[in-house]
């Protein structure tokens, strides 16, 4: 089918032409935003925030928790789903009538053939899929489709709900298998259809991928035959503007109906300014300071004791931060089922440089950081920079593209890491096992934890504790030992967790229906209307 297709250079001229006279479209929602953190888009292996968000408005999961409400698991392309706690299996029923994109239907081979996917790429967050004991080797057996009927086993003592969360995330969403691999029809050089998948979506969600340039924008169109009905906007186009003032200034104009990475200065100086209106999202994004332990002179627990003196908190939160992040010193974020909320450190260099003191660590030390350059975050490393050098701890800050910094991340390449951690799915154990559990250290066995990359073996007893907890059957229970896990870091980590994020985003007053939620996986463009 063709109508996703026609008309792809007129309606790009056409909205080009429309902002160059200050007036964006009525059947168009132009955003803009930072996205230069994106290094894939295929849903395989999309593991950054902006690509998130792509995958939320192209792809399908069974089960999501939807823009209807962001807060309960739901049904997507699975319309029901029956559960056998003690074969560990669940059974899925597919809708009947909903097509892909291309118009070919959703089948349980797409589903089957989906999740293999990712198995066999073995990308970033195909962790997540795995946890589920499914390998490349298995998944033939662990998952089978029957017409329109999906049974998925799993391996491990896991709640039912734990492995409805995995479903529901990222990593499995349904690919049209007919439109992408394994038909072989985009595959080059046995990449399953990686390259093309990262120019195009293969999805059956509310939008369809148009265009992609990576650092400049991305271009979908409404997909008309969306099973939940088709959205209003029939075009979203988000402008890459990493600089937080010409965002201010495109929304200003009318150029852009949104503007998503606004300083808090900014967004006070919006107060007042007619036909435009901010609205703040709570997230599930946390802040850290991490330091590398290949790195020799940070590997005494002093210095991460001191770390934890040496970040301002309040001071950046009422000032830099004001109104985008909240003081939160733990890996799971407030807000959700056993999120640890007291905050036991403060400001205090007097007391960090006594610690390094009595522990005899010679200083300065001076240390790499690396930080994404834009607002906040270059903001944040220069008041680190500042507070740190108190008792001897001296930054030289490495600004890159989003991109650029998670690579070097990925790569433990750095020396101290400014950067954020959202969870991979809704259940506390994708944070614990991101923070406070590492099963092999070497640098061959790569593992999307910020443990690993950072290169730290966490103590025997965290890692058994973490793994105790994703069995735990009695629900109070299993969240008193994540409340534990969360003190545990808190107390002793080179990980300094030290901020929440909470989203402003700024936009003309006549957007109605832009959805938020708490993680990237749960932004959403499908219910915008404007009036």
């Amino acid at each position: 089918m063709n109508f996703l297709k026609t008309g792809l250079a007129v309606s790009l001229l056409a909205v080009m032409a429309s902002q160059s006279a200050a007036e964006t479209p009525a059947n168009a929602l132009v955003v803009a935003q930072n996205i230069d953190d994106i290094v894939t888009i295929d849903p395989a292996s999309a593991y950054e925030f902006t690509s998130g968000e792509y995958v939320a408005n192209t792809y399908d999961q069974l089960v999501r928790y939807d823009a209807v409400d962001t807060t309960v698991l739901a049904g997507a392309l699975a319309e029901s789903w029956e559960v056998d706690a003690e074969a560990k299996a669940i059974t899925f029923t597919l809708r009947e009538g909903v097509t892909f994109s291309s118009g070919n239907p959703v089948t349980g081979a797409d589903v089957v053939g989906s999740w293999t996917r990712v198995l066999t790429l073995n990308k970033a967050p195909a962790f997540i899929l795995t946890q589920l004991g499914w390998t490349v080797d298995n998944i033939a057996e662990m998952v089978t489709a029957d017409g329109n009927t999906v049974t998925v086993r799993y391996a491990g003592d896991f709640a039912p709900a734990f492995v409805l969360n995995v479903l529901a995330s990222r990593p499995a969403s349904i690919v049209d298998f007919t439109t992408a691999p394994p038909a072989m029809a985009n595959e080059v050089d046995g990449d399953m259809g990686h390259a093309w998948l990262n120019q195009n979506s293969a999805g059956s969600g509310p939008f369809v991928l148009r265009q992609f340039n990576p650092g400049q924008m991305i271009a979908l169109t409404a997909n008309p035959n969306y099973y939940a009905g088709a959205p209003a906007m029939e075009q979203v186009i988000i402008r890459h503007v990493p600089e937080a003032a010409t965002q201010r200034l495109m929304l200003e104009t009318g150029d852009v109906d949104m503007a998503m990475n606004l300083t808090p200065d900014q967004v006070a100086g919006l107060a007042g300014t007619e036909g435009v209106e901010v609205e703040t999202f709570p997230q599930a994004a946390v802040h850290w300071l991490s330091f590398n332990q290949k790195d020799e002179d940070l590997t005494n627990p002093a210095v991460w004791e001191a770390a934890r003196y040496l970040v301002d908190y309040q001071g950046m939160a009422d000032t830099l931060l004001n109104g985008q992040m909240i003081v939160h010193q733990a890996f799971w974020p407030t807000g959700y089922p056993g999120a640890v909320e007291d905050n036991p450190f403060t400001y205090d260099p007097e007391k960090a440089a006594q610690i390094l003191a009595d522990a005899g660590v010679e200083l300065p030390i001076r240390v790499t950081l690396d930080v994404i350059n834009s607002n906040p975050f270059t903001d944040m490393a220069q008041a680190l920079q500042a507070s740190f050098a108190q008792a001897g701890i001296e930054f030289e800050i490495l600004p890159g593209t989003g991109s650029q910094v998670i690579t070097r991340y990925r790569e433990r390449s750095h020396e101290a890491m400014l950067l954020y951690w959202g969870p991979d799915f809704m259940d506390p154990h994708s944070n614990a096992k991101a923070f406070a559990y590492n099963a092999n250290n070497d640098d061959d066995h790569y593992a999307s934890t910020t443990t690993w990359r950072n290169a730290w073996m966490p103590p025997a007893e965290m890692s058994e504790l973490t793994m105790a907890a994703l069995t735990e059957a009695d629900p109070e229970a299993r969240l008193d030992m994540y409340r534990d896990l969360q003190r545990q870091v808190q107390a002793e980590s080179p990980i300094v967790v030290m901020f929440q994020a909470v989203k402003q985003v700024a936009m003309a007053d006549n957007v109605e229906g832009f959805v938020n939620g708490a993680s990237s996986d749960y932004v959403y463009y499908r219910l915008v209307t404007k009036e």
